[in-house]
């Protein structure tokens, strides 16, 4: 044992890292700890091409950040950081895991705007602190990398609270001089600067990162050959913009896009129509009610832009996703043009209507392949129903229209028992995924009635032999992310349909 532990040590360092190169991170890890010689070879930048972190934002995370990013920062090609949402302190006028639900209703109310702002939480406080602390750690080693090709950032901690105490009130506490927030812009600048490979950049909901001088940082070179941009940092003042349609016509290679839906105008689809540009094949807009208030859908894509950004990208296809939009605006904002592929509604306050459901069915019937349909309300007595004064229902006719649906998902909105039975029916096994929560189902007063037949029983029966395989109602919302983390699932798909190209 001893002569072989020898015979371990003595292995020259690129034997050791070929075989690290065959064992999973974990493995590796343990097998540094043989030797100082094995522990030496761990973090060669051969064995760490790509990094995939997700953190909890949280003092302890330091260190072990640190020492990580000091080892790889410097030549990791590909990046994918995101900042864990788990036990975000819900108190002091914190929006909760869900994404400030209460701040939506408070807003909505009449008196809103003249009720004293809730007193700061020392919490929020402390974890926006070491936020800041963890960015900075994180752009500072990356900054002199020169080999970086992808970079992807997500932080929802700025989303928490839908209108901007975060960023501003709490800010204010944090950094009054606003020279961290100053130093992560500037180390943002500097990283795209410094950039010779760049292909991919994916900043979604981090606070106050990405300003509308970010991009002007990146070289000629490599805007031109940038295959996948995505900018959906929603906290800057007034109606300004990240990217423009002039600095996009830099951006020649572009083949997905993500974009906040009130920066997508109709001169950046001109631009993307253009026969110098290559065709774009995904384009992700979300669709905010913030931004829809303080900036405009005026310049929006009319049916004529959306008909010719199509010509010339045939395999085009949109994902939006809607938090907290009037029905009116969403009636004016799915021109029927658009090639959506991917819709996901969320709301707090404002209930989607039977009318765009019923519009999406018609309009997209032969794109539209998910449909997620959320609402976080509180009181789970009355849930809006799609199928009010209507023959029929409107999830039924999606169903029945889109032949393609693979993706259903239903939360806060009554789903009738009968209708269910249909939409599996219809769908069959081609319907991937449905998932119903619990609450949102209900019975007709016949179904209840019926002494000899459980309805609960006979739905799961029923669902289950129109699908073709075994299906129950989502009993627990906090096993599915796509109901309790929003943006985050969002992000999630929208980075997994811009590279399923």
């Amino acid at each position: 044992m001893a002569m072989a532990g020898a015979a371990a040590t003595a292995l020259p360092s690129e034997l050791v890292v070929h075989i690290f190169s065959f064992l999973a991170a974990p493995d590796r890890l343990r097998a540094s700890a043989a030797c100082a010689h094995w522990r030496s070879c761990l973090f060669y930048p051969a064995l760490w091409p790509r990094l995939r972190l997700s953190l909890r934002v949280a003092p302890a995370e330091r260190p072990r950040l640190d020492f990580l990013m000091r080892k790889c920062g410097w030549f990791v090609r590909e990046l994918r950081l995101h900042f864990a949402a788990d036990n975000y302190p819900s108190g002091g006028g914190g929006g909760g895991p869900g994404g400030g639900g209460g701040e939506g209703a408070e807003a909505a109310g009449a008196g809103a705007a003249e009720e004293a702002p809730p007193p700061l939480c020392p919490r929020w406080l402390e974890l926006l602190r070491t936020y800041l602390e963890l960015v900075l750690c994180v752009l500072s080693s990356l900054r002199n990398n020169r080999n970086l090709q992808k970079l992807s950032l997500f932080g929802d901690i700025s989303i928490l609270q839908q209108h901007g105490s975060i960023s501003s009130t709490y800010l204010s506490k944090v950094d009054p001089d606003g020279k961290k927030i100053k130093q992560i812009q500037q180390l943002f600048e500097e990283i795209l600067g410094n950039s010779r490979q760049l292909k991919w950049l994916s900043c979604g909901f981090m606070l106050q990162i990405v300003t509308p001088t970010s991009l002007p940082s990146l070289s000629n070179p490599i805007a031109s050959t940038m295959e996948h941009l995505s900018l959906l940092d929603n906290h800057i003042p007034g109606n300004t913009t990240l990217i423009t349609a002039v600095e996009l016509e830099r951006f020649v290679s572009l083949r997905s896009l993500a974009l906040d839906f009130c920066d997508f105008t109709a001169e950046m689809a001109k631009v993307l129509a253009d026969s110098h540009h290559v065709p774009l094949h995904r384009l992700s807009l979300l669709v905010h009610n913030i931004s829809v208030v303080h900036k405009s859908l005026e310049s929006m894509p009319e049916d004529g832009d959306w008909k010719a950004l199509t010509r010339s990208s045939a395999t085009l296809r949109v994902y939006i996703m809607a938090f907290d939009i009037k029905s009116d605006d969403m009636l004016r904002i799915l021109k029927p043009s658009i090639p959506l592929e991917r819709i996901h509604f969320d709301s707090y306050v404002t209930c989607v209507s039977g009318a765009v459901v019923d519009l999406i069915s018609r309009q997209y019937d032969k794109f539209l392949t998910h449909f997620i349909l959320m609402n976080d309300v509180i009181d789970m007595s009355g849930f809006p129903d799609l199928s009010d004064n209507r023959t029929e229902d409107p999830l039924v006719l999606l169903a029945w229209r889109c032949t393609r649906l693979s993706l259903l998902a239903v939360h806060g909105y009554t789903v009738w028992a009968h209708n269910l039975i249909a939409i599996a029916r219809l769908r069959g096994a081609d319907l991937k995924v449905l998932e119903v929560t619990e609450e949102s189902i209900d019975f007709d007063q016949g179904e209840l009635a019926d002494q000899d037949v459980d309805p609960v029983h006979n739905l799961i029966e029923q669902v289950s032999l129109g699908l073709g395989r075994p299906w129950h109602a989502v009993m627990d919302i906090e096993l599915l992310g796509v109901f309790t983390e929003p943006t985050r699932h969002f992000y999630r798909e929208m980075q997994s349909f811009s590279e399923g190209l």
